[in-house]
C-alpha cells in the first residue's frame, strides 16, 4: 500500500495567524505519507523569515523535494512542491495559462515527477489552479492536453492531484474527468473529504484523479484539532495499490 498526500499548506500560517513550518511538517508526519504534493509554499520570503518551506518540510520528513516557484519577486519565491521517501526524478515544471481578460491574476504553474513503486515508474501531477472560474477552465484544459496529461511521456499509471479551487459540480471538473477517474468516487469506503475551510469544511476544493493503474483504497480528510488549526485547508489522503 502507498499512501500519497495532497495540502495546500497556506505558507505555514495557520488558522491562529502563527507561522509554524513545524507544525505543518508534524500534521504531515503523523499521516506517514510516501508522496506529498503541497501548494501555497514560501520560499525566501520576507513575510515568513526567508525560509525555504519546501526544504524545511522535505528535511523534517527526510523525503526528497522538487519545488516549482508559480512566480517569484526577485529572490522571493512562492508555489508547490513535491516531496517524497521514493526513488523519484523531476520530469516537468512549467506555468499554467492565465485569463487574458483579466491580467492583474496570480501566476499558476504545475510540476510532475516520476516515482517508483515497487519498481514501477508513476507519475505524479501537482497544479494549484486560480480562483476566477474561466481561468481555471482554461488551466484545467492546458492540463487535459499535449503539454501534461497527453504528453508521451505521461504513461499510466498517473494520478493528478492538487489544491484545482473548483467542486465536483464545475466545468474544470468534468474536464479532469473526461481523462482521469476521481479518487473519491472509486474509495472502497466514503469517508469525509471536504478540505475546505478547514476549521468547519463543508467544500471539496482539494482532489486526487487515478488513471487506470491505479486501485483507490481510501480517500479521506484528517479532521482533528491539529489539522483544524495548522492551516486553511485540511490534507486529503490517498491510500492505493498499483493494479
Amino acid at each position: 500500500m502507498t499512501r500519497i498526500v495532497t495540502y495546500n499548506v497556506h505558507r505555514c500560517v495557520g488558522n491562529d495567524r502563527r507561522l509554524d513550518v513545524a507544525r505543518v511538517a508534524a500534521v504531515l508526519a503523523a499521516l506517514n505519507p510516501d508522496i506529498v504534493a503541497l501548494q501555497e509554499l514560501d520560499v525566501g520570503r520576507r513575510r515568513t523569515n526567508h525560509v525555504d518551506q519546501a526544504h524545511e518540510i522535505a528535511e523534517r520528513l527526510e523525503m526528497a523535494c522538487h519545488f516549482h516557484p508559480a512566480f517569484r519577486v526577485e529572490e522571493e519565491l512562492y508555489g508547490d512542491a513535491i516531496l517524497t521517501s521514493l526513488p523519484e526524478r523531476l520530469v516537468k515544471v512549467g506555468p499554467l495559462p492565465g485569463y487574458n481578460r483579466m491580467r492583474a491574476l496570480e501566476p499558476r504553474g504545475a510540476l510532475w515527477v516520476e516515482v517508483e513503486i515497487d519498481g514501477r515508474p508513476v507519475q505524479i501531477i501537482n497544479t494549484h489552479l486560480g480562483l476566477v472560474p474561466r481561468e481555471q477552465q482554461i488551466q484545467a484544459a492546458h492540463l487535459a492536453g499535449p503539454q501534461w496529461l497527453e504528453h508521451p511521456s505521461c504513461q499510466w499509471p498517473v494520478i493528478l492531484l492538487g489544491d484545482f479551487n473548483a467542486t465536483a459540480s464545475s466545468i474544470v471538473y468534468r474536464t479532469l474527468t473526461q481523462r482521469l477517474q476521481p479518487a473519491r468516487r472509486l474509495a472502497r469506503r466514503k469517508q469525509p473529504t471536504s478540505t475546505f475551510p478547514s476549521p468547519l469544511p463543508v467544500l471539496r476544493i482539494d482532489h486526487l484523479f487515478v488513471s487506470p493503474g491505479i486501485e483507490v483504497q481510501d480517500v479521506t480528510a484528517p479532521f482533528d484539532p491539529l489539522t483544524r488549526v495548522a492551516s486553511d485547508h485540511l490534507p486529503l489522503v490517498m491510500d492505493f495499490e498499483l493494479t
